[in-house]
């Protein structure tokens, strides 16, 4: 099979020791930014064929922090690789302690095809940084976007170094059978555990970027304005096709009126029509068809319109909803936003609590008490504090889930390190060596071991 021969080759390639130089590492980064840069147009004609994604969008939440990653690796990476010096305790003198990071070599990194070129190339990148050889599988569902990045990667880059791996669920299924050194998955909980049971059977290291049901809570001490403008924004764009868009809202009761009005008037404000440069379609009949089945028509307050032949479902918000409706079972990955109100803060914190963690949370208040609250008391990935989304644009923080939200993490630092291995090497000295650690033992010998640790 091909692509048994190419991570065979892969494998050879890696042993020659090339990916561990700096300068090889930096040369390839700085091709593809080049490459990105000079295929952009081709790159945005391709996601508009998937599902109509607008050329603002696309530089936004995909090509900027493609290309803000790569100049982040070029900037650090020596920093980066550069061995940790770290304290060497008592027993261990006269010696040094460093920790190397060490590249894991042949990973296999499965992109996701709502943000095709992001949750494809920002984990490559990452790879190719902390100096592995690669192959990744973009989503098919997103078909004209893999084939540009096939385009892109393999007539330019050696195989035995980066190839993109074209193909559907069979494909796939191959790949997951042969033996790589990490596998990082972007997509649904569902297929992250058909990943995690293929990796065990190889003891292979994983990081699992997943999904679930985020919320985001408005309290009555919130900036209700603020609250609404961006809770549309993080929940529309992409048409809700986001794994940390808001996945349902909590609304304070005495506030609900007023804030469900907001909402309405923002999405109208900012256009979120068929075919506008600031709103795409859903990505396949079979997705656009299973969120249909989730809209309640009796629950409409806002929107509830749908085009089958374009793929459009206008922004809907549900309400009242609550904690057993169908639509609160599964994450939405879809512009349907339901509303739950409450009376308690507290108490609803309480019901998050007793679902499974998600991969994001948001929180609109100006009350620093609930901020506190709100942070030490739930588990999720990453999220914001009066804010949506936006805390994936900073590298300086981990972007990862938890529980069945996900495994591990990446962006900036974090990134190089989920394709790196910390490689612990103590270089002793060879004069000055006490024999209290050699036989025969005695019990002034162990009396001076108990006093050294």
């Amino acid at each position: 099979m091909e692509i048994e021969r190419i991570l065979l080759n892969q494998r050879d390639f890696f042993t020659t020791q090339q990916t561990k130089n700096l300068a090889f590492r930096k040369m390839y980064l700085e091709k593809l930014k080049s490459l990105i840069i000079a295929n952009e147009k081709m790159l945005y004609e391709a996601i508009n064929k998937d599902f109509g994604k607008s050329e603002f969008d696309t530089f936004t939440t995909e090509l900027s922090f493609i290309l803000n990653d790569i100049n982040y690796y070029i900037k650090n990476l020596k920093s980066l690789s550069k061995p940790k010096k770290v304290s060497t305790n008592l027993v261990n003198q006269l010696g040094s302690s460093k920790v190397h990071a060490d590249p894991l070599g042949c990973v296999l990194v499965i992109g996701a095809w709502n943000y095709p070129y992001q949750l494809s190339l920002s984990p490559v990148i990452a790879a190719m940084a902390a100096g592995n050889c690669c192959i990744v599988k973009p989503s098919e569902i997103a078909e004209n976007t893999m084939k540009a990045m096939a385009f892109i990667i393999n007539e330019n880059f050696p195989p035995e170094y980066l190839y993109v791996y074209e193909g559907d669920i069979d494909e796939t299924t191959a790949l997951l059978k042969l033996k790589f050194d990490k596998i990082f998955f972007t997509g649904s909980t569902k297929v992250g555990k058909i990943v995690y049971k293929a990796a065990a059977e190889h003891l292979t290291p994983v990081t699992l970027e997943l999904g679930g049901k985020s919320p985001a809570i408005v309290t009555k001490n919130a900036n209700l304005e603020i609250a609404a403008k961006r809770i549309v924004w993080g929940k529309f764009l992409n048409a809700g096709q986001t794994c940390v868009a808001p996945d349902y809202l909590l609304v304070e009761e005495t506030i609900q009126e007023q804030f469900l009005e907001m909402l309405r008037k923002y999405i109208k404000e900012f256009k979120y029509e068929a075919g506008s440069g600031q709103y795409t379609r859903i990505i396949n009949q079979r997705n656009f068809q299973r969120l249909i089945h989730l809209i309640d028509k009796d629950k409409i307050y806002s929107g509830g319109s749908f085009d089958e032949e374009k793929l459009h479902i206008e922004p809907t918000i549900l309400n009242p909803i609550n904690w057993n409706d169908e639509i609160m079972q599964e994450e939405i990955f879809g512009p349907l936003l339901p509303v739950i109100s409450f009376q308690s803060y507290n108490a609803v914190l309480n019901s998050v609590l007793e679902l499974e963690k998600p991969l994001a949370a948001y929180l609109f208040t100006n009350n620093s008490e609930e901020k506190e609250i709100f942070t030490r008391k739930l588990s999720f990935g990453g999220g914001c504090i009066n804010d949506t989304v936006m805390h994936l644009s900073n590298d300086h923080l981990p972007f990862g889930g938890v529980g069945s939200s996900g495994i591990g993490n990446y962006h900036g630092k974090y990134g190089f390190e989920a394709f790196s291995h910390q490689k612990a090497v103590l270089e002793k000295a060879t004069w000055g060596e006490p024999n209290i650690k050699y036989p025969p033992y005695s019990e002034k010998k162990l009396s001076w071991i108990k006093k050294l640790m």
